[in-house]
C-alpha cells in the first residue's frame, strides 16, 4: 500500500506533525554507549526544516547528519510538549514512525513537569549507502527470505486460530512464576529445530518439537506484537505502532533486543509451516505514544467523561438517550472523527489535503509496515466500540485487503487471494451492520462463548435471553441463527484472552475452583465444549492453553479473576504438559483429543462449507441429546456429531445402544475422538456415556 511518509523515511529523518504555531523540532542523535546507565555517545542536536511544498512535515537529510556508513544510530526527536498534562517545555520523544525502539537508552531524569512515565526509548537505524534502513540495535536485519503469499496456506473456511499470550508461567516457580516469552520462544512453538529462550526448559519448546504444528492449528495470532509500554503483561498498552516490541525481542541473556529479525523470522517459520499469522492491533488508545507530546490535540482526546459533546468522546455503541463515554482502560484515547480545519500532509499522497484526521493516517502508515515488513495473513481489530468510528475501521480494512491483495499478485499468483485474508473486529454487541455494511470481514462472536458455556453445564443460554436448551445447542453450532450469513464472518471461542469475571475465565478453572467438579469431570465437559467449538460453523478460535486443561493461579482478594487479579498477567502454563501437575495424564489425553479435532476442522471440507443440520433431539427421561450434520463438503464428505449434554448414558439393559434416527445411509464412518472405523451398520447405534460427544467422519458417500 503507498504510503509517501515510509519512502521518505529511506533518506530523510521525517517527523510528521500536523500543527501550526509551535517551536520547530530537532534531532537528537548519537551512538548507544554500553554504561551502568548506557549514554548516548557522540550526540549531535540537528534542527528540522519544514519540507516544501506541503504543510505539517519536517525533515533532515540523513547525508546532511554526518553520519558514518553502515553505522547504528539512537535518536530522539526534540519537540515542545502538547500534552494538556505537560504543558509547555522541551521534551525528547520517540520517533511516532520509529522501525525499531531500545528501551535500554531512555533520556535522563526529567524535571517538572515531566515525569518518569514520559521518558521515551530511542529510536534505532541503520545509516547505509547514504539510506536509512530498518535494523536492531547490533545492526541485526529483518529475515524475509522468499517468503511470500502463497495458496499453500489455508482459506478461511479452514482455519483454526491459536490466539497465544506471551505471558507464561516459570516451570516450578508455582503461583508467583511468570515470565515473558520471548519471539524466540514462541518460534520454538512452530519450527522443529528451534529451541526457546526464555523458556528453555519446556518440553513444548525442546529442539525437535514442533508445539503448534502438532497440536494441528494454522493459524497464530498473537496478542499484540506491536511495542508497548508496560512490562510482562499482554500488550495492550501500544506505545509505538511502527516497532515490534522491543521486551518480546530480547530474551533474558541478551545484551539487546533483536525484535526485528526474530518476528520476521517467526512469521517465516510460520509461512513454511503452512500457518498463517495475524495480529492484535489495539488502536482505540495507546499508552505514552509520541504524539501524546507531539500533536496532542490532532491525535489525541483528554478524558471523554469529560468532553461528551466532542465528536471524539462517545463510543460507536451510544445513541442519544444513552450517551456512553469511550473507555482508555487507563490510556490515552485517540481521535477517529474530528478532522483538521486546515489542510495538512498527507503520509499516503504525500500532498496537502484537506479535512484529514490524523491519527487515521498514522494507523494506516502503521499498517503498510506490518503488512509489507512482516507479510501478515491477518487482523484482529481490539475493541472496535472503543476505536468508535466505522469510516475508519472500513478504510482500514479496505486497505488491508488492497495490501494483501498486490502481495498475492506481486507474488505471480492467479486468480484472487481474497479467501487467504481475514480483518476481524472485536465488538462484544457483535452489531451485525459492522458485516452487511462491509466494515470489516468478521467479527469475534462472544455468543458463541455464553452459548457453549451454558450448554457444557447443562443449561440453556439465560444471558442471551434463550429459554430453550435446544436452541441454545442450535444457535452455538449454526451462527447464521445469529445472523451471521457465512462462516468466516463468525470468530468462535470457549475462551479469550479476556478472561475477567464470571463464565470468562479459563474452562477448567470455572469448572473445578467455581462449579466444586472433580477433575475428570472437569475435562469430560472440557472435551465436548470443544467438540462444539470444532464442529460449529465459524472459524474457531483457541486460546493457548485451554487445549490442555489451563487454569488460573492468579486471583484477586475475593477469589476472582479480576483486571486487577488475575487478567492481563494470567500466564500460559505450558509446563503443566512437562509432569509438574499431578493430572499429566489427564491433561494429555485432554491434549490428543483436542488435537484430532483440530485436524479434522483443519482438512474436512465439510467442515469449511455453511451447510447445517440437525438431525435428532431427545430431551426424554433426563436426556438432552443433540445430533448435527455439518456438510456435505464439495467432495462429498460428511460430519456427524451425537452430543450427550447431560448424565444419562446407555446402559446394558438397552444393549450399550443409543439409536439416533435419520442416520445418513449407505457410509462407512471414521469415529475421530477415538479413531475408530465404524461399519456403515453401526453407525448411529453405538453406546453413548454422559457429557460425550462422538465426532463422525465419512469422507465419501
Amino acid at each position: 500500500m503507498p504510503s509517501d511518509l515510509l519512502s521518505r523515511k529511506s533518506t530523510h529523518f521525517v517527523l510528521w506533525r500536523p500543527l501550526l504555531g509551535m517551536a520547530a523540532p530537532a534531532l537528537v542523535i548519537g551512538r548507544f554507549q554500553f554504561g551502568n546507565p548506557p549514554t548516548l555517545a557522540d550526540s549531535k542536536r540537528l534542527p528540522l526544516k519544514p519540507v516544501s511544498g506541503v504543510t505539517g512535515l519536517w525533515h533532515i537529510a540523513a547525508t546532511d547528519c554526518g553520519m558514518t556508513d553502515g553505522t547504528v544510530y539512537h535518536y530522539w526527536f526534540e519537540v515542545e510538549s502538547t500534552n494538556p498534562d505537560r504543558p509547555g517545555g522541551a521534551i525528547l520523544c520517540t520517533d511516532p514512525t520509529a522501525w525499531t525502539v531500545d528501551w535500554r537508552l531512555i533520556p535522563p531524569p526529567l524535571k517538572v513537569p515531566f515525569d518518569d512515565e514520559d521518558r521515551q526509548p530511542a529510536g534505532v537505524v541503520l545509516f547505509s549507502s547514504d539510506k536509512l534502513q530498518p535494523c536492531d540495535p547490533g545492526g541485526e536485519h529483518m529475515d524475509t527470505g522468499q517468503d511470500m503469499p502463497s495458496p499453500a496456506l489455508p482459506p478461511n473456511n479452514q482455519l483454526v486460530i491459536y490466539e497465544l499470550p506471551t505471558a507464561w508461567a516459570r516451570a516450578g516457580t508455582g503461583d508467583s512464576g511468570i515470565g515473558t516469552g520471548s519471539f524466540q520462544d514462541v518460534l520454538a512453538l512452530v519450527q522443529t529445530d528451534a529451541i526457546g529462550a526464555n523458556f528453555s526448559d519446556l518440553a513444548v519448546t525442546a529442539a525437535g518439537n514442533s508445539y503448534l504444528r502438532d497440536l494441528g492449528v494454522n493459524s497464530l495470532e498473537l496478542l499484540p506484537p506491536a511495542d508497548s509500554f508496560f512490562k510482562r503483561d499482554w500488550g495492550y498498552d501500544t506505545a509505538h505502532y511502527l516497532a515490534p516490541d522491543s521486551e518480546l525481542g530480547q530474551p533474558e541473556g541478551y545484551s539487546w533486543p533483536t525484535a526485528n529479525r526474530d518476528l520476521s523470522r517467526l512469521v517465516g517459520a510460520c509461512h513454511a509451516n503452512k500457518i498463517r499469522f495475524f495480529v492484535d492491533m489495539v488502536m482505540a488508545f495507546s499508552r505514552n505514544e509520541p504524539y501524546q507530546h507531539v500533536a496532542f490535540d490532532p491525535f489525541c482526546i483528554d478524558d471523554a467523561n469529560d468532553h461528551m459533546s466532542d465528536p471524539d468522546a462517545q463510543t460507536s455503541r451510544s445513541t442519544p438517550s444513552n450517551p456512553q463515554p469511550r473507555d482508555g482502560f487507563g490510556s490515552t484515547l485517540f481521535r477517529y472523527t474530528r478532522a483538521l480545519t486546515s489542510a495538512f500532509y498527507d503520509p499516503e499522497t504525500g500532498s496537502d489535503q484537506p479535512n484529514m484526521i490524523p491519527a487515521r493516517q498514522h494507523m494506516y502508515t502503521q499498517l503498510a509496515r506490518w503488512m509489507s515488513d512482516f507479510r501478515i495473513d491477518g487482523i484482529r481489530m481490539d475493541s472496535v466500540e472503543n476505536v468508535a468510528n466505522w469510516d475508519f475501521v472500513g478504510g482500514f480494512k479496505n486497505r488491508a485487503r488492497a495490501a494483501w491483495e498486490a502481495r498475492w499478485k506481486a507474488a505471480g499468483l492467479e486468480g484472487s487471494g481474497d479467501d487467504r485474508f481475514l480483518v476481524v473486529g472485536e465488538e462484544l454487541t457483535v452489531p451485525m451492520a459492522l458485516l452487511t455494511q462491509g466494515r470489516l470481514d468478521g467479527l469475534w462472536n462472544d455468543h458463541f462463548r455464553v452459548l457453549v458455556r451454558a450448554a457444557v453445564f447443562g443449561t440453556n443460554a439465560a444471558d442471551e435471553g434463550e429459554p430453550t436448551f435446544e436452541w441454545t445447542v442450535r444457535k452455538a453450532i449454526d451462527c447464521r441463527i445469529l445472523g451471521f450469513t457465512d462462516g468466516t464472518q463468525a470468530v468462535n471461542y470457549i475462551t479469550s484472552h479476556d478472561v475477567e469475571g464470571k463464565a470468562r475465565e479459563r474452562l477448567f478453572t470455572s469448572f473445578t475452583k467455581y462449579a466444586g467438579f472433580a477433575a475428570v469431570d472437569a475435562i469430560r465437559r472440557i472435551k465436548l465444549a470443544f467438540a462444539c467449538l470444532l464442529t460449529a460453523v465459524g472459524v474457531p478460535m483457541i486460546l493457548a492453553g485451554e487445549e490442555f486443561g489451563d487454569l488460573h493461579t492468579r486471583f484477586d482478594v475475593n477469589g476472582n479473576v479480576s483486571q486487577d487479579g488475575g487478567k492481563q498477567v494470567a500466564p500460559v502454563h505450558f509446563d503443566l504438559l512437562d509432569g509438574s501437575d499431578p493430572l499429566p495424564n489427564l491433561r494429555q489425553d485432554l491434549l490428543a483429543y483436542v488435537s484430532r479435532l483440530v485436524k479434522l476442522r483443519t482438512s474436512c471440507f465439510a467442515l469449511g462449507v455453511n451447510d447445517t443440520s440437525f438431525l435428532h433431539t431427545d430431551f426424554n427421561d433426563g436426556k438432552r441429546v443433540l445430533v448435527w450434520q455439518r456438510g456435505p463438503g464439495p467432495d462429498g464428505s460428511l460430519v456427524v456429531v451425537v452430543a450427550n449434554f447431560s448424565d444419562w448414558g446407555t446402559t446394558p439393559a438397552q444393549d450399550g445402544q443409543y439409536v439416533v434416527a435419520n442416520w445418513p445411509g449407505g457410509r462407512n464412518w471414521t469415529e475421530v475422538t477415538q479413531q475408530r472405523e465404524v461399519p456403515g451398520e453401526w453407525a448411529g447405534r453405538e453406546p453413548l456415556f454422559p457429557w460425550e460427544a462422538k465426532v463422525y467422519l465419512s469422507p465419501t458417500p
